[in-house]
């Protein structure tokens, strides 16, 4: 396939790089890991905008890390594109046995794993300690319900989350701070698991939020420099009339570069 050889150019690519040019020929595993998460957390940035353009330039990035781990490991001897590709084909064949003649279809792919690593016995194991913990809480979840561990429907993390709000309450008049960060935890987690549960990704959902609480803020500054308001000076009852009218779209005025009055839409 024309794929096929498009891979084994990147990895011609990089053995040309290593052999001619002192800078790629310095590097090694340690020294690329920051680039590699740089261009990891890149391209994730890139799947959340959808731009078809940036995501081919992105993969190129992460594709030239690829190559350049698979070379490293050719010139120490320890594994070439053939073996990590023989270790990807034997892994995906004993995950989807159903596919390809090795058995049943295992009862979630969280399960399969489990299966594959008996000698481990834990399900929760192997995840990344660095996973942010959005992430980390999202898949913990997803792990343990991929093993029945897991709510019907979302009816039960739903009453969790109502829990939760109230255990947050008795804890904020008990003065105890650690009680107050272990239920607020608590709540965090339990909202994750309700996202979850309706098939809603929570880190994207908080992304959005973020966005708009951003986009929101900015035109209340905008509307309050017009109104003579100074942030920091100005009342809550002020700030939140503002808010609420930008929330609400009423009207209301920001400057553009002009310093000319524009009106909301």
């Amino acid at each position: 396939m024309q794929g096929d050889e498009a891979v084994g150019r990147a990895l011609a690519l990089v053995r040309d790089l290593r052999a001619r040019c002192a800078w790629d020929g310095a590097q090694t595993r340690a020294t690329l890991r920051p680039y590699l998460v740089e261009e990891v957390l890149e391209l994730d940035q890139t799947l959340r905008r959808d731009d078809p353009v940036e995501l081919r330039d992105e993969l190129g990035d992460l594709l030239l890390h690829f190559a350049f781990q698979v070379v490293l490991g050719e010139e120490r001897r320890e594994f070439d594109a053939e073996s990590v590709t023989r270790g990807l084909e034997e892994k995906m064949w004993r995950r989807h046995p159903h596919l390809f003649g090795g058995g049943e279809k295992p009862v979630s792919w969280e399960m399969g794993k489990r299966e594959e690593g008996r000698g481990k016995g834990q399900t929760l194991a192997g995840l990344p300690p660095t996973l942010p913990a959005l992430l980390m809480a999202y898949r913990l979840q997803e792990r343990a319900a991929g093993v029945g561990f897991d709510w019907p429907d979302s009816r039960g993390p739903l009453d969790k989350v109502k829990e939760e709000v109230a255990e947050v309450e008795r804890a904020t008049g008990n003065g105890q701070r650690q009680a107050l960060e272990d239920e607020i935890g608590d709540l965090l987690f339990s909202v994750v698991n309700l996202a979850r549960k309706l098939s809603i990704d929570p880190r994207a959902a908080l992304e959005r939020a973020n966005d708009k609480f951003a986009q929101r803020f900015g035109s209340v500054e905008d509307l309050a420099r017009v109104r003579g308001l100074e942030l920091g000076r100005a009342s809550l009852a002020e700030l939140d009339e503002l808010w609420e009218e930008i929330k609400d779209g009423q009207g209301g005025a920001r400057t553009d570069e002009d310093g000319q009055g524009e009106v909301y839409p």
